[in-house]
């Protein structure tokens, strides 16, 4: 099947769809994940909940209650306590600072928290004009944000399925040595099938947008992670993440771990 006779047919769904073997003609199909459209609609979601206009934003859709990541809390805390009360966090592909604004409330003060955000160059460009501060910095990539300040949490949200090259990005990061790494938000396929390519097609109530997105084969993902124990693995805390259709068939679903050093 085309790449265009899908896009055709398929063009007033959302969801996940196909099998593809190639990223590059995927990506110039689906215009990627870097519109500027999607940075300004989350740009204005949270910079009105940094200015208490509104209580929580997700993947840049606002709540008026606010849906706390307990799993992603508790591993923080942890690593907070087994690090005499520092938190340093280096959130990939952490946009604007989503998850830090999420979880900011239930750290508690008299922790010493540094929160880093490695991101695309334009993310990084408007977080340090908007949203930078004492705490939250922005990178543009780990090696310098390592470098500004070393950080024990590597935080993995929502990202690693939307990279070209996953399982390079993954032996990559181990050079760092993370003390803990929270992988949240993965998205993995069912019964042992090797990874998957698929277009992703975002609901229209949030954005205009359609990108390459993988689900992981669990057990060979986990494999990156030999000098790594297991601390706990979570569900996904975001209702509907724990049973994915791909081409209306339930064969996703998002999944995180808690990973400590050996």
């Amino acid at each position: 099947m085309s790449i265009f006779r899908f896009k055709k047919k398929e063009k007033k769904k959302d969801g996940w769809f196909g099998n593809y073997e190639n990223w590059e003609d995927l990506t110039a199909m689906s215009g990627g994940y870097q519109a500027q459209t999607i940075l300004n609609i989350t740009k204005n979601s949270l910079l009105k909940v940094k200015n208490g206009e509104a209580v929580y934003e997700r993947d840049s859709v606002l709540f008026d209650k606010k849906l706390y990541p307990y799993s992603i809390i508790s591993a923080l805390l942890y690593a907070a306590v087994e690090c005499d009360g520092s938190l340093n966090v280096l959130d990939f592909g952490g946009s604007l600072g989503s998850t830090y604004y999420q979880v900011r409330d239930l750290i508690p003060a008299s922790v010493k928290l540094h929160w880093s955000v490695v991101e695309q160059k334009e993310y990084v460009a408007c977080g340090q004009d908007l949203f930078e501060d004492e705490i939250l910095k922005f990178h543009y990539t780990i090696a310098e944000s390592m470098s500004s300040k070393k950080a024990d949490v590597l935080i993995l949200s929502s990202v690693v399925q939307y990279l070209e090259k996953p399982h390079d990005f993954l032996n990559e990061i181990m050079g760092y040595g993370f003390k803990y790494i929270i992988l949240d938000r993965t998205s993995f396929i069912k019964n042992n099938q090797p990874d998957r390519l698929t277009l992703q097609i975002v609901p229209t109530h949030i954005y205009e947008a359609q990108y390459p997105a993988w689900f992981f084969n669990e057990k060979k993902l986990m494999q990156h992670f030999t000098e790594y124990h297991i601390k706990t693995e979570f569900e996904s805390y975001v209702p509907g993440e724990q049973d994915i259709e791909i081409d209306s068939v339930k064969m996703g679903y998002d999944k995180g771990f808690f990973l400590v050093k050996n």
